[in-house]
């Protein structure tokens, strides 16, 4: 998560922008409850049986396929195959390192697989905590990059800071309350790829706050885009550099906010995925 004086979204030390919570006026009680915007016209109902109605088709057309499609090479000359936010069916890695995934392609799509598992990682509630803090920056960096790194990251996840988002000195939520902090990829670009070297932007939502009855910081979403400079590495994509800004960031939708214990609950049941270009 990057520091600063409100959240600035997630990861390491830098980055820019800043997400402000804003909390529902005239809510009394569960800050993460009670909250709805008004009702929107006609038209968002007729927008959202259209959605549904595609959305059955979408699922009918591709039980007719057959097979698992994330086993199944794109087709060549397949309409859409190439545009930005096609699914490719490239399976991403070919192992793990802990919790992060390792072993991308030496190509484009690798790079961008390894941005966004990267972003994930450097987004989570692990990056709170010295010890595992040091693990995923020693995973995604480049060893000089670690190194540069970790001094001043551990200066800046202080236990004053940890203190502001409810947390202990050693990173820790109080009992009965759940600390979120989620990264989740929406799409990438490549910004410019040589053989060894990548520069791969992250477009991501990220979740961030404190679920708990007496939270004062409610968990709340975040729209950022992490841009990643990526070097061959050891036969695998490292991280040399990076950095952050805000947006771009939809509209709010219509759906009341969850309670505390309904955000918690998610949290502990809802795991998360390998993301693949």
């Amino acid at each position: 998560m990057s520091l600063g004086d409100e959240h600035d979204g997630f990861g390491g030390v830098g980055g820019s922008g800043q997400t402000r919570t804003r909390l529902p006026e005239g809510n009394s009680g569960d800050v993460y409850g009670g909250a709805r915007r008004p009702v929107r016209s006609s038209r968002s109902l007729i927008t959202v049986v259209s959605v549904v109605v595609l959305l059955i088709a979408a699922i009918a057309f591709a039980n007719q396929g057959g097979g698992d499609p994330a086993d199944a090479a794109p087709t060549t000359g397949t309409p859409g195959a190439e545009a930005p936010t096609a699914a490719t069916g490239v399976r991403p890695v070919t192992g793990k390192n802990g919790q992060i995934p390792m072993g991308f392609a030496k190509d484009e799509q690798g790079a961008q697989s390894a941005a966004s598992n990267y972003a994930v990682a450097l987004g989570s509630d692990g990056m709170f905590k010295k010890t595992g803090r040091h693990e995923i920056v020693d995973t995604v960096y480049t060893p000089e990059a670690a190194a540069r790194l970790k001094g001043p990251q551990d200066a800046a996840y202080s236990a004053e800071f940890l203190k502001k988002l409810g947390l202990d000195a050693d990173g820790n939520p109080p009992a009965g309350s759940t600390f979120v902090s989620r990264t989740i990829p929406v799409g990438t670009k490549i910004e410019s790829f040589d053989g060894d070297t990548a520069k791969v932007s992250v477009w991501y939502t990220g979740l961030i706050g404190m679920s708990g009855p007496d939270s004062k910081d409610p968990v709340s979403t975040t729209w950022m885009t992490w841009t990643f400079d990526l070097r061959w590495t050891n036969d695998d994509w490292k991280v040399a550099d990076d950095s952050q800004k805000s947006g771009p960031a939809p509209v709010p939708g219509d759906v009341t906010a969850s309670t505390a214990e309904e955000i918690s609950r998610a949290v502990e049941e809802f795991g998360g995925f390998t993301y693949a270009r």
